[in-house]
């Protein structure tokens, strides 16, 4: 498979693995365990695929950027089907 197909779908992945931690951590009180814990638990999967995939270290900010959008999402999703928003 080609670097930037791979690259893409492991973005893909990151974004699509944090939207239920986002929707989650929306339902949770900020910068309490739970919020720490939803915003966090994905990391270790994503460096093991990022590392399995062949990347190196210097394509954490892509990675790290899905994550965040996925966490985006999750939280948005969150806040319309509670009505905030």
């Amino acid at each position: 498979m080609s670097g930037v197909l791979l690259l893409a779908g492991l973005i893909l992945v990151a974004v699509a693995i944090n939207i239920p931690f986002g929707y989650l951590r929306q339902g949770s009180e900020k910068f309490t365990f739970a919020w720490y814990f939803y915003v966090h638990i994905s990391i270790p999967l994503i460096i093991y695929l990022r590392i399995k995939a062949g990347f190196s270290w210097k394509f954490i900010p892509l990675t790290l950027g899905g994550a965040v959008l996925g966490q985006l999402i999750g939280g948005k999703i969150r806040r319309r089907r509670d009505g905030h928003g």
